[in-house]
Protein backbone atom coordinates (compact mmCIF):
# COMPACT_ATOMS: atom_id res chain seq x y z
CA UNK A 1 0.00 0.00 0.00
CA UNK A 2 1.27 3.49 -0.84
CA UNK A 3 2.44 5.78 1.93
CA UNK A 4 1.46 9.43 2.28
CA UNK A 5 3.59 11.95 4.19
CA UNK A 6 1.48 14.67 5.88
CA UNK A 7 3.00 17.87 7.31
CA UNK A 8 1.07 20.53 9.22
CA UNK A 9 1.83 23.96 7.75
CA UNK A 10 -0.74 26.21 9.45
CA UNK A 11 -1.91 26.64 13.02
CA UNK A 12 -5.07 25.03 14.31
CA UNK A 13 -5.88 28.13 16.37
CA UNK A 14 -9.15 29.64 15.17
CA UNK A 15 -10.23 26.46 13.37
CA UNK A 16 -13.41 24.58 14.17
CA UNK A 17 -13.41 21.76 16.71
CA UNK A 18 -13.95 19.26 13.88
CA UNK A 19 -10.80 20.45 12.10
CA UNK A 20 -8.77 20.30 15.32
CA UNK A 21 -10.08 16.79 15.97
CA UNK A 22 -9.11 15.69 12.48
CA UNK A 23 -5.57 17.00 12.98
CA UNK A 24 -5.35 15.08 16.27
CA UNK A 25 -6.56 11.91 14.55
CA UNK A 26 -3.84 12.36 11.94
CA UNK A 27 -1.25 12.63 14.72
CA UNK A 28 -0.55 16.31 14.15
CA UNK A 29 -0.95 19.32 16.41
CA UNK A 30 2.01 21.62 15.89
CA UNK A 31 3.26 23.41 12.81
CA UNK A 32 6.05 21.40 11.22
CA UNK A 33 4.94 18.01 12.59
CA UNK A 34 5.08 15.23 9.98
CA UNK A 35 3.40 11.81 10.01
CA UNK A 36 3.33 8.99 7.50
CA UNK A 37 0.09 7.07 6.88
CA UNK A 38 -1.09 4.36 4.49
CA UNK A 39 -3.23 5.69 1.66
CA UNK A 40 -6.94 4.88 2.11
CA UNK A 41 -10.37 6.36 1.36
CA UNK A 42 -10.77 7.32 5.03
CA UNK A 43 -7.47 9.19 4.98
CA UNK A 44 -8.44 10.95 1.74
CA UNK A 45 -11.61 12.27 3.38
CA UNK A 46 -9.70 13.51 6.42
CA UNK A 47 -7.18 15.29 4.19
CA UNK A 48 -9.95 16.97 2.20
CA UNK A 49 -11.35 18.37 5.44
CA UNK A 50 -8.04 19.94 6.55
CA UNK A 51 -6.40 20.53 3.14
CA UNK A 52 -5.86 24.22 4.00
CA UNK A 53 -3.78 23.27 7.08
CA UNK A 54 -1.53 20.50 5.74
CA UNK A 55 0.89 19.64 2.93
CA UNK A 56 0.68 16.13 1.46
CA UNK A 57 3.61 14.38 -0.22
CA UNK A 58 3.45 10.97 -1.90
CA UNK A 59 6.19 8.59 -0.74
Amino acid sequence: MAKVKITQIKSQIGQSERHRGTLRALGLGRIGNTREHDESPVLAGMLRKVAHLVRVDQS
